[in-house]
């Protein structure tokens, strides 16, 4: 099968092109890019005038809902490829959790038939993740888990998380973790601040995070260990990555989408579409949030995709299910942010594309010649709305729910398949 995708603007983060130009696939990768190969004949030609056609969008946590509700990995995928998302990383706090070879068998083989996005599976740090006991790290590894996370909190044994950063040190496996300490973020819903004061809701204070950052680096300096951070929300947590960055630690981070548009006051009256996991800060650790992206401190946005049943957000605030769909919105609020901080669009997509696949060691998230022909062609300036019904996922509820977004995908490739569009 050969695919070309003509008089497009050919965006590529890792190269820093920018122009117009054509890109031709055969089989499974690129074969040129800039004009046609000669004697090339199209078998299916694709015409981006007035489009971005750039690598597919690489997400680094997105959660699937398989193992654990039968048949949802299909739906899911479609809502990556319609969001231009061409890799998907799954976390590892499915039901059961991601902590056996043979599950995570299954996952790899569903998403083969469910012909998706690229999947990424992230295998559980400690049995069941529990935080006491380590998983098979190594068979995980083996079986195509990627790296290995602890969701949530961190093990409530710095002894467990502190073996976990020696063994991984030794066969050099990544270790994903969100920096939070169990018993200070506790039972919290919302930040701590005026905004949780006001409503009378449990808090989680940012030194939750930030005394989690200081017991990974410590640990980090005793081991050796390559650690990715899930999820940063805090100015003093970030503050923190930038230091043990320039102390030359091995540490990479992520931003959630959602804690790079929005504040703790979006919550308005117990909205809960706005309850996420980690709460949404105040205005300054959002400002701080932006700063880190522009400088480099955080290597990548993420969805943070949780798709959540409508019954489960009409509880109170506090009881309602945390998490927002966010496959469907990466590509439009990535680009609300670069156009809000003047961002280059090539700056802004290296976050959701290059820096992703550099976390992950994976070689995908650029347009070069002989690599993987993952390609999002997308309109930067299509106008839609936001319902609940445009929503491809089985999680209807996003903060975003009647915002006007710009930029939507046209044309997803994975493989050179076609899967979305066209």
């Amino acid at each position: 099968m050969k695919l070309e995708i003509v008089n497009g603007r050919v965006i590529d983060p890792a190269s820093g092109h920018d122009g117009p130009a054509g890109v031709f696939v055969e089989g499974s990768r690129i074969v040129a890019i800039g004009n046609r190969p000669a004697g090339w004949q199209a078998d299916r030609s694709i015409d981006a005038a007035g489009l971005v056609v750039a690598p597919g969008l690489l997400d680094l946590s997105a959660r699937m809902r398989e193992p654990g509700a039968e048949g949802a990995l299909k739906q899911e995928m479609r809502a990556a490829l319609a969001g231009g998302v061409t890799g998907v990383v799954c976390p590892p706090d499915t039901d059961p959790p991601l902590d056996e070879p043979g599950l995570v068998r299954m996952l790899r083989q569903r998403s083969r038939e469910a012909a998706g996005a690229r999947i990424y599976p992230l295998g559980a740090l400690t049995t069941a993740l529990k935080g006491e006991a380590l998983a098979e790290l190594q068979l995980l590894h083996e079986v195509g888990c990627v790296a290995f996370m602890q969701t949530r909190v961190l093990p409530h044994d710095n002894s467990v998380l502190l073996q976990s950063m020696r063994y991984a040190a030794t066969f050099d496996l990544p270790l994903w973790l969100r920096p939070v300490e169990d018993t200070l973020a506790g039972s919290g819903v919302a930040a701590a601040g005026p905004v949780a004061g006001r409503l009378g809701l449990p808090s989680i204070p940012a030194v939750a995070e930030t005394v989690a950052l200081h017991t990974i680096f410590e640990l980090q300096r005793a081991s050796g260990a390559r650690v990715h951070l899930c999820r940063l929300s805090s100015a003093a947590g970030i503050e923190l990555v930038r230091r043990a960055k320039n102390d030359g630690l091995r540490v990479t981070a992520d931003v959630g989408i959602h804690h790079v548009h929005l504040v703790d006051v979006d919550i308005g009256y117990f909205d809960a579409n706005y309850r996420l996991d980690p709460p949404l800060r105040s205005q300054r650790d959002r400002d701080a949030i932006v700063a880190g992206l522009a400088d480099g401190t955080l290597d990548a946005i993420c969805s943070d995709h949780t798709p959540v049943g409508a019954d489960d957000k009409l509880l109170p605030f506090g009881e309602a299910a945390p998490g927002a769909t966010g496959l469907e919105v990466l590509l439009p609020l990535v680009l609300k942010w670069a156009r809000a901080s003047q961002t280059p669009l090539v700056q802004a997509l290296a976050r959701v594309t290059q820096r992703p696949a550099e976390v992950l060691g994976e070689d995908t998230g650029r347009l070069r010649v002989d690599g993987k022909a993952d390609i999002v062609v997308f309109d930067p300036d299509a106008h839609w709305q936001l319902t609940g019904e445009s929503l491809v996922s089985s999680g209807r509820n996003s903060p975003f729910i009647g915002y006007e977004l710009e930029g939507r995908a046209r044309v997803t490739v994975v493989g050179g398949d076609v899967r979305f569009g066209a």
